[in-house]
């Protein structure tokens, strides 16, 4: 539960961050990187169940870099007056496995990373 609130927030900030420092992340309408961000939010909740334990950080954050880059840049695709090239998805990708690693560093240590059967 804590993941997901702090997904729900960080990852659609991180994305609006993104396009304010990033020249090739554009959004014209602020509902955009929300929805992207929510999107993201969800896939990396599903991929933490999947992957994250102890001995898999880096692992799963390398998972988080990947899935975001490909996610920011496709999913930005869907909005006609949103542009991200896929360089700025490289870099909001950065940003935001920047979070999901301090905050994968913090469900292992407080043990609230563990597989689910």
């Amino acid at each position: 539960m804590t993941s997901l609130l702090i997904k729900i927030l960080s990852v659609p900030l991180g994305l609006i961050i993104a396009s304010w420092i990033f020249p090739n992340v554009e959004y014209s309408r602020l509902y955009q990187p929300i929805i992207v961000g929510l999107i993201l939010a969800a896939v990396g909740l599903a991929m933490e169940y999947a992957i994250l334990r102890k001995g898999t950080l880096w692992i799963s954050t390398f998972a988080d870099f990947i899935v975001s880059w490909v996610l920011v840049f496709g999913l930005s695709l869907l909005f006609d007056t949103a542009y991200v090239s896929v360089w700025g998805a490289f870099w909001a990708a950065v940003l935001l496995t920047v979070v999901e690693y301090f905050l994968h560093l913090l469900l292992i240590k407080n043990g609230l990373a563990k597989k689910h059967a």
